[in-house]
């Protein structure tokens, strides 16, 4: 029975989908095919989330469909997946270490406001998010969590990390523990990717693919054409013909990211988000070791 010796655990828009691509392009590296499993948050349950597209996901409840994730493993030594959910998750920690007690953990973390408003544009980006201005989108949130809408949604909540990163300090050896910013990644990819590829004990000297940039959030400049790229089918029948299927993906992730503006933050919004986040900010400081201070900016 082959299962993952590693876990990339969150924060949900902080990066961590362009780092399972990148770790999934090291021949050493065996990631799983589904991105977010999310099963050791959800092991045994049957979901019911009930906002805009919550039932689309395609989460794995099932140990033996889980464990089939892995089952195409042949030479590789670091074997992992990447479910954000898991730093959020309470259930998750202990769920993992039952199953995993040695397995390394990569978390990166995210101005905790910048996280939230990029996740608010992608539910935007992917036309599930019904109202389209933040400030009134957060007002929901309380609500939203009342009437069983999925974790995603919790756009305040999801941002509280010293106390979602200390429940795995607490249950696991800091040496299994790898934290990263989301600034470090943005600013020096190849850094934090040779580091990883340290910490997860693989050659340090491969360089992946960087040139895509998956999952970006946004708001569409064009809204038509962005409903036609989201069309996966209408896409494939186009250009079948024509565009091998690889090529095919990256050409309508190119043009879908090119279709997509972020608007700029209100400042407004921040000012009333700092103070709910300033102390688990310096809680998250003292307790990974690193200055984050521009986030209380």
């Amino acid at each position: 029975m082959t299962m993952p010796n590693f876990i990339i655990i969150g924060a949900a828009k902080s990066g961590t989908t362009a780092l399972y691509n990148y770790l999934k392009q090291h021949p050493q590296i065996y990631m799983s095919p589904t991105k977010e499993t999310e099963f050791f948050a959800f092991e045994g349950e049957t979901l019911d989330f009930q906002g805009p597209g919550d039932m689309g996901r395609a989460s794995i409840t099932n140990f033996e469909a889980y464990q089939a994730q892995f089952q195409a493993v042949t030479t590789e030594t670091a074997i992992g997946e990447a479910s954000p959910v898991y730093l959020y998750s309470e259930k998750a920690v202990d769920r993992i270490f039952h199953y995993l007690p040695q397995a390394k953990l990569i978390a990166i973390l995210r101005d905790p406001i910048e996280r939230a408003y990029s996740q608010f544009l992608m539910f935007v980006r992917d036309e599930r998010e019904p109202i389209l201005d933040f400030a009134k989108a957060l007002q929901e949130e309380e609500n939203r969590m009342r009437h069983n809408w999925a974790w995603g949604w919790r756009y305040v909540q999801l941002g509280f990390y010293s106390v979602q990163l200390q429940r795995y300090f607490d249950r696991f050896d800091r040496n299994q523990i790898k934290v990263y910013l989301y600034e470090d990644l943005s600013n020096n990819p190849i850094q934090v990717i040779q580091d990883s590829f340290n910490f997860l004990g693989v050659d340090a000297t491969c360089v992946p693919n960087m040139s895509t940039k998956p999952n970006i959030s946004g708001m569409p400049k064009n809204k038509v054409w962005h409903s036609f790229l989201r069309k996966p089918h209408v896409i494939k029948e186009t250009f079948k013909p024509l565009v091998p299927v690889q090529l095919r993906k990256k050409i309508t992730m190119t043009l879908r990211n090119q279709n997509l503006v972020k608007p700029q933050l209100s400042p407004q919004i921040r000012q009333q988000l700092l103070p709910v986040f300033r102390d688990d900010i310096l809680r998250l400081q003292e307790l990974i070791g690193r200055d984050i201070s521009p986030w209380l900016e």
